[in-house]
């Protein structure tokens, strides 16, 4: 079993058809038997990133719904989550300011440096974090994660 940090760019595209979508299921998939980790925030962020493909182009309505609610669905079930603490939102703005980095993604990072931290402090394997954000992914290799990007994974 493997563990992975999925950021909102990635895991929305379990619920989308996207580029990477059909490697990111075989991974998030609760059948697959890995750990999947997400930030809290990351609910928000894939809620609202469904709804706004929906009032634009190339999803309708009721797909958006299914999308919601299967996510929804998967979030309180499926999912470990990382709170976002006073520590880790501190955290998030350093990483801010160090790398340039967006507020939620640099949330995101936080979370994802916490929860390998911790993995390696209990003696257990580190996590993989996975996103389709290329400012995202090169701070997170810079701070020593092992990242996978699903949009190379067509």
């Amino acid at each position: 079993m493997a563990a992975y940090f999925f950021d909102s760019s990635a895991i929305v595209k379990r619920y989308l058809i996207e580029v990477g979508s059909g490697w990111v299921t075989s991974i998030a998939d609760l059948a697959a038997g890995n750990e999947v980790y997400l930030a809290r925030i990351t609910f928000v962020e894939v809620v609202s990133a469904v709804t706004r493909k929906s009032r634009g182009s190339g999803l309708s309505a009721t797909g958006a719904m299914k999308a919601i609610a299967d996510f929804r669905r998967d979030f309180a079930n499926e999912y470990f989550l990382i709170e976002q603490t006073p520590t880790l939102v501190e955290w998030a703005a350093d990483l801010a300011e160090a790398h340039a980095l967006r507020a939620y993604d640099a949330v995101q990072l936080a979370a994802a440096l916490e929860i390998n931290g911790n993995m390696e402090s209990a003696g257990g394997s580190t996590i993989m974090l996975v996103s389709a954000d290329g400012a995202l992914n090169t701070a997170a290799i810079t701070e020593g994660l092992a990242v996978d990007d699903p949009n190379t994974h067509p």
